[in-house]
C-alpha cells in the first residue's frame, strides 16, 4: 500500500482512512487496538482516542460496553483542532444514527439532528447534535503498529454538564452498542474489518480491541484456543443496546443454587438476563437472587475455614484476608459458575475476580444487591470483567470468554504485547 493511502469503503456511508508509520512505513491493518486504563477514584475503564488534525488532540473518553454512540463535551470538541460539523435532520448520517428528534440552534438556521446522550454513572440524559470528526487511533496487523486518521466517526457533542461523575480529565463517553454508530461498526467500516471487538479490562493497564486480531502473548500463550464461546441476546425493541447471556443456573463449589432460574434470562416482556457491563464496579442481583446467593457462599466460605468480618460499605459480606492475600487464586475460596448453554460451558470466577481487598485485614465479596425492582436480574460488573478476554462476535451474535489468569498471564500482558508504550 503506497504511503498514506487512503482507503474508500462506501458502506451505508462513505468512509475512509488515512494509515501513517513514522517508524516502518505504512501497513495494512488488521485491528484497531486502544489502551484502557482504570480510574483508581471512580473505578471507571478509561480509553483515549486523538480529535482533530495537527495536532492531534488527546481525548480520554470512559468506556460505555451499553453505549450505543460516543459523545464528547462541546468545549473541549471546539478548543480542539478538529472541525466538526453537525447534519440536518433528513441526512444519511441522520438516519444511520436511527435519530428521532430534531433542534434549531442558535448558530444555524437549518435544523440539526440530534441524539439522546446519557451519562452512564449518573443516569443523566440530555441530547447532543450528530456530528462528524477526524479521530486518530492506534492500529496494528500483529506486528506493526501505528496511528490511523478516521476523517469522520459520527458521535455527539454535549454540554459540559453531562461530565458531572466522570473521572478526571475525561471529556466523554465511547459507545461500544450493537448500534451502525458505535465505535466498533464504524471502524469495522473505514478499515474493512469484521463487526468484532474485544475487551480485556484491568486493575492497571488494559486494552480495546476492534477486529481480528491473533491472540498470542508471550511463550507462545495462544490464548484463542482457550476461548469458550456463548450466545449473545439482545433486548428485542428495546432503546438500551446492551449485551446479555443466558445463564442457566448458578453454582457455588460445584453445588447449585435453588433460584428460579427462570430470572437469569430475557423474558418475553424485556425483563431479567444476566447483562456484561463497564460502568457497573462490581456485580448486581436482583434482591430474591441475591439473598440465595450470599448464603450459599457463607456457607461454603465458612466450611473452607474462612473467618467472617464485619461488613465494609459498599459491600455486605466480608471475611478476614488472613491467610488469603496469597492465594486468591488457588483452592481456598468458593468457587462460583455461571452456567451457560451446557453443563460443559462456564464462565467461573474465582478468588481474583469475586474477593477484594478494602484494607489490610479485610476482603470482601464483591457482589451486590441490586434492589428488588432491578430490571436486569445480573449485571455483570468491572471487577468481575477483569483480566477475562472477553470477545464480542456481532455478526455471529456470539461471546468468547476467556479467564486470563487462569492461564498465568493477565489483560496487561496482552496491552503491552500490541501496543507501543509511548502510546499509553
Amino acid at each position: 500500500m503506497a504511503s498514506n493511502a487512503r482507503l474508500l469503503f462506501p458502506l451505508v456511508l462513505i468512509c475512509f482512512c488515512t494509515v501513517t508509520i513514522a517508524k516502518e512505513g505504512p501497513f495494512l491493518p488488521n485491528s484497531v487496538i486502544l489502551p484502557v486504563t482504570k480510574d483508581i477514584a471512580t473505578h471507571q475503564y478509561v480509553t483515549q482516542i486523538y480529535i482533530g488534525d495537527q495536532p492531534l488532540a488527546p481525548t480520554k473518553l470512559v468506556i460505555d460496553i451499553t453505549g450505543s454512540s460516543s459523545w464528547i463535551d462541546s468545549a473541549h470538541l471546539l478548543s480542539s483542532s478538529g472541525h466538526p460539523r453537525p447534519f440536518g435532520c433528513f441526512s444519511l448520517q441522520c438516519s444511520l444514527a436511527e435519530a428521532n428528534s430534531c433542534t434549531r440552534p442558535s448558530r444555524t438556521s437549518r435544523n440539526t439532528c440530534t441524539l439522546e446522550a446519557e451519562n452512564p454513572i449518573t443516569n443523566m440524559v440530555t441530547r447532543g447534535e450528530l456530528t462528524e470528526d477526524i479521530i486518530a487511533v492506534q492500529v496494528t496487523d500483529g506486528i506493526k503498529t501505528g496511528l490511523a486518521s478516521v476523517p469522520h466517526f459520527l458521535f455527539s457533542y454535549v454540554p459540559a454538564l453531562l461530565l458531572r461523575g466522570l473521572g478526571d480529565g475525561v471529556k466523554g463517553v465511547l459507545g461500544l452498542g450493537n448500534t451502525r454508530i458505535s465505535l466498533p461498526s464504524q471502524v469495522a467500516d473505514a478499515f474493512s474489518f469484521q463487526r468484532t471487538f474485544s475487551l480485556c479490562l484491568s486493575s492497571s493497564n488494559g486494552a480495546l480491541i476492534a477486529g481480528e486480531i491473533p491472540y498470542v502473548l508471550p511463550h507462545n500463550n495462544d490464548v484463542a484456543k482457550s476461548l469458550m464461546y456463548t450466545p449473545l441476546v439482545f433486548r428485542e425493541g428495546s432503546k438500551v443496546q446492551g449485551y446479555y447471556i443466558n445463564v442457566k443456573s448458578i453454582k457455588i463449589n460445584g453445588k447449585k443454587l435453588s433460584i428460579n432460574e427462570s430470572l437469569l434470562s430475557v423474558n418475553q416482556e424485556g425483563v431479567g438476563g444476566t447483562k456484561i457491563s463497564t460502568t457497573v464496579p462490581s456485580t448486581t442481583m436482583v434482591s430474591t437472587l441475591y439473598n440465595t446467593f450470599i448464603k450459599a457462599y457463607i456457607k461454603a466460605a465458612i466450611g473452607m475455614n474462612m473467618t467472617m468480618a464485619p461488613p465494609v460499605a459498599p459491600f455486605g459480606i466480608c471475611f478476614r484476608s488472613e491467610g488469603l492475600e496469597a492465594n486468591r487464586d488457588a483452592s481456598n475460596v468458593p468457587i462460583i459458575d455461571l452456567v451457560l448453554q451446557s453443563e460443559m460451558v462456564k464462565w467461573r470466577i474465582e478468588g481474583r475476580n469475586s474477593l477484594v481487598q478494602v484494607n489490610d485485614k479485610v476482603m470482601c465479596l464483591g457482589f451486590l444487591d441490586g434492589g428488588s425492582s432491578s430490571k436486569d436480574s445480573v449485571v455483570l460488573g468491572g471487577y468481575q470483567l477483569e483480566d477475562n478476554l472477553l470477545e464480542f462476535k456481532l455478526g455471529t451474535k456470539m461471546l468468547g470468554f476467556s479467564a486470563l489468569a487462569m492461564g498465568h498471564t493477565t489483560c496487561s500482558n496482552l496491552r503491552s504485547s500490541y501496543i507501543p508504550r509511548e502510546a499509553f
